[in-house]
């Protein structure tokens, strides 16, 4: 597992949020936890207003959005298959989770 992966969501949810991203560090990876992000259909979403915090990617030639604001840890056996990695896509995922956690309010 390396960071930027996407594996398939074997959640309840998986048909509107059919994958997840890891964004955690490699230097965690010993811990049976990992940090994701739901990469949401794009269809199952209205109008996206911030694009840097929520950027488009294409996986498996579904259209799908990343959602930080739903980031959760997961255990490691709840990751499902490996389907591709957004590695080269991985300063987009980063300056979301940068807006996510910045001290813009203060």
């Amino acid at each position: 597992m390396a960071q930027f992966d996407v594996h398939r969501n074997t959640g309840k949810n998986r048909e509107a949020i059919p994958f997840v991203v890891l964004v955690q560090s490699s230097r965690f990876g010993s811990y049976r936890r990992r940090m994701v992000v739901p990469l949401v259909r794009k269809s199952s979403l209205g109008t996206i207003s911030d694009a840097r915090f929520n950027p488009t990617f294409k996986i498996e030639s579904i259209a799908v959005v990343l959602h930080p604001l739903e980031i959760v840890s997961v255990h490691n056996e709840q990751l499902g298959e490996f389907v591709e990695s957004l590695a080269h896509e991985g300063n987009f995922i980063m300056d979301a989770l940068d807006e996510l956690l910045t001290r813009a309010w203060g």
